[in-house]
């Protein structure tokens, strides 16, 4: 069964859910800004989807801009990054499906469907 980390008000989102259902694929959707996965999750998550860890982060929303995170992240270590992302569900790009195994960040619909099917 797949987690899958979304924001209820995020179109891209509503989309992947969307996907999902028709698709008959079976999972459990947890609220990102509410229910962030822990430090540890997302360093399994992150070793899982083989991308850079900077991948991780929401570029576009408000948070990541609040903090200057563009400039601030090259000086970051890998384990400050995994607890500023936990810190805060909005800081991750969404959605952000995971089965334990595979896992997969934004929606495309190719990726899912070559994932998930």
């Amino acid at each position: 069964m797949i987690t899958y980390y979304a924001y209820p008000k995020c179109m891209t989102c509503r989309k992947a859910k969307s996907w999902l259902e028709k698709n008959g694929v079976e999972y459990n959707e947890i609220h990102i800004s509410e229910n962030p996965p822990t430090k540890e999750q997302l360093s399994e998550i992150h070793k899982a989807s083989g991308l850079d860890l900077k991948k991780f982060f929401n570029t576009s929303g408000l948070v990541y801009r609040s903090l200057s995170l563009k400039d601030k992240l090259s000086t970051m270590s890998e384990d400050q990054q995994l607890e500023l992302l936990a810190s805060n569900g909005m800081l991750i790009k969404r959605p952000l499906a995971w089965n334990g195994e595979k896992a997969l960040l934004g929606f495309k619909e190719t990726e899912y469907q070559d994932t998930w099917l």
